[in-house]
């Protein structure tokens, strides 16, 4: 079996559904390079190329669920605000996002990880 190009993986060890995308693109193969962005989290302008190449604005990127996000009081935020809000706290950002020669994608659910792979 050939080892497939180069994939990276913004991942969250703590999350279900992370370890489940880290698995799948285990199984196809792929040795992927793991970054734990709630400790190296991505710049602005990192994580605006990641949202953009995956096609999502930070409204669709962002953890709704995640108590911050209601405590920050950003249900009545613009994108831009959303967006910073994200890069201020990274535990903000939905996950994973799995990146590969052949795109960008959330994969929630861990499903559509098998589009890029």
């Amino acid at each position: 079996m050939t080892v497939m190009a180069d994939a990276t993986i913004y991942h969250n060890q703590r999350c279900s559904t992370s370890r489940t995308v880290l698995k799948l693109i285990e199984e196809a193969g792929i040795e992927p390079t793991i970054v734990k962005y709630l400790e190296t989290p991505p710049s602005r302008d990192g994580l605006r190329k990641l949202l953009d190449d995956a096609g999502l604005k930070p409204s669709e990127a962002i953890r709704k669920k995640e108590a911050l996000y209601k405590e920050l009081g950003l249900a009545e935020a613009n994108e831009d605000e959303l967006l910073e809000a994200m890069v201020e706290n990274p535990i903000l950002i939905e996950r994973p996002i799995v990146v590969t020669a052949k795109g960008t994608v959330l994969a929630r659910p861990a499903e559509r990880v098998a589009t890029i792979l």
